[in-house]
């Protein structure tokens, strides 16, 4: 049961930066025609949050399951956005724009925030319900 919560915390993580980047271009309105494109931003977001997030508990099921613990996953994407930034940049061969960083981390920390609550809230009922 541990290893399928696990598992579901990291497909959600994946899905949420993903629709996090959907919408950015979404924003600009080149989403349609993005394709790959697309990927210069998740790869680097998805990179970012996996290297940085274990260093804060954020996979740490007990910790997961204390709602008192919902900044760990907030706080580690806007540690997360700048190195991701910086790797689009460096992949791009682009200047990182401030705004870029401190708009990639926002809404990807406080859409990380509304899916872990999601989570947590559902893994919460199931306790509920199994007993």
């Amino acid at each position: 049961m541990q290893s399928r919560k696990f598992s579901w915390l990291i497909i959600g993580d994946a899905i949420t930066l993903a629709l996090v980047t959907a919408v950015g271009f979404a924003s600009h309105g080149t989403l349609e025609t993005a394709g790959t494109r697309m990927l210069t931003t998740y790869v680097p977001l998805l990179v970012s949050w996996f290297l940085i997030a274990p260093y804060l508990g954020v996979y740490n099921l007990e910790r997961v399951a204390d709602i008192r613990q919902l900044w760990r996953p907030f706080w580690a994407m806007v540690l997360a956005a700048p190195f991701a930034a910086w790797m689009r940049g460096a992949w791009l061969g682009t200047a990182i724009l401030p705004l870029f960083v401190v708009v990639l981390g926002g809404f990807s920390a406080l859409a990380i925030l509304v899916w872990r609550l999601l989570y947590w809230g559902i893994i919460r009922r199931a306790e509920r319900i199994d007993g």
